[in-house]
């Protein structure tokens, strides 16, 4: 009897491919078969770290950044008729892919056409509110609209108290059938000796990503102590360059990155929710470089600089002098809540 359960996770950054990790993990410890389905290097990414499971390659939302973040909302709005493109498309390849593998549900992470209503359909995301500036109010009530194209909506966070998304988790009141998971992460702290004073580790989109490179390759030149600076290429091969104190990786696996993590004193990274959950599993202090004209980016690393979590700068103004500000922080907090997988995987087993 089938037991396919299709996972989707949004190609934006590497961030929702990677908090995807965990799910599969379990599914398959639960005797669930996952199929992974996206496109770019988010498929690439779960490829490579499930190459027994099959996969299929969805149609590209082609979300692009622009070079100034000042743009990036009206980039998006340009770009809109490609990507209502392909969730019509996906929607259709969806249809055929729950006869082709007979389905027992579907968790698409922020992939707005793929769902079904002959399957339990899970749709998860960390912003149940979608921050747009002066267009928030409209982006919020259309991404909820399509939330409730789905059987549930899981919710990476916690329900009450702290939490690490605020607002953009959170609704005051809502039809919606909500459920808090808890923060999820692919990666466990380990005690393990300290080898790298700094870690510095890149994902988003291009060219924002590139450009923070080039920026942070620059800056760190009068940084003495020893990094190691990941830059999330995904690429066929690893590569690995050594110059002076910078240990530079094109990418790594799961658990390589645990390993740095883990070895590192301090981060510097993007302020994308992904890592801030990585960083609150792990206990670590962190320095946030919002990608420029992300407002979720933007509004999570204001929230933790204002509640004393971890300083941040805009890429712009960044100097590496502004990594001496990290010890004046708390830095994240672990929020030791255990999801219960069990419960949740109910839904697939039409109990």
């Amino acid at each position: 009897m089938s037991k396919n359960i299709l996972v989707a996770p949004l190609n934006w950054g590497l961030g929702h491919a990677t908090r995807c990790i965990p799910i599969i993990r379990e599914l398959e410890s639960y005797g669930f078969t996952p199929i992974i389905a996206s496109d770019g290097i988010a498929l690439q990414i779960l490829q490579k770290e499930f190459p027994h499971l099959e996969s299929v390659a969805l149609p590209s939302y082609e979300i692009e950044y622009a070079k100034d973040g000042a743009d990036f909302k009206w980039k998006l709005i340009k770009n809109s008729p490609k990507m209502i493109q392909a969730i019509f498309e996906e929607k259709k390849l969806v249809k055929s892919l729950v006869k082709k593998y007979g389905l027992k549900g579907i968790i698409s992470d922020n992939r707005l056409g793929v769902y079904s209503k002959k399957v339990p359909s899970i749709f998860m995301t960390h912003q149940l509110n979608v921050l747009s500036g002066k267009t928030t109010w409209i982006s919020s009530k259309l991404h909820q609209y399509f939330i409730g194209k789905f059987t549930e909506c899981w919710i990476p966070d916690m329900k009450e108290q702290p939490n690490l998304t605020g607002k953009l988790g959170h609704l005051k009141n809502s039809d919606l059938a909500l459920n808090y998971l808890g923060p999820l992460s692919r990666l466990e702290k380990k005690d393990l000796e300290s080898k790298y004073e700094l870690m510095v580790i890149l994902s988003g989109p291009e060219p924002q990503r590139t450009m923070l490179e080039e920026k942070l390759t620059f800056e760190l030149q009068n940084y003495s102590g020893q990094i190691i600076f990941i830059k999330g290429k995904v690429e066929d091969e690893q590569k690995i360059d050594v110059i002076k104190n910078i240990t530079y990786y094109n990418f790594m696996t799961s658990s390589e990155i645990e390993t740095a993590f883990n070895e590192s004193e301090i981060v510097l990274s993007r302020s994308g929710y992904t890592t801030v959950m990585d960083l609150a599993k792990l206990e670590k202090k962190a320095f946030f470089i919002p990608t420029p004209g992300q407002f979720e980016q933007e509004y999570l690393a204001k929230r933790f600089k204002r509640n004393g979590i971890a300083p941040y700068a805009k890429q712009e103004d960044f100097r590496v002098e502004n990594l001496m500000e990290i010890p004046l922080y708390k830095g994240l907090p672990r929020l030791n809540e255990r999801v219960n997988w069990k419960q949740l995987f109910i839904l697939f087993k039409g109990e």
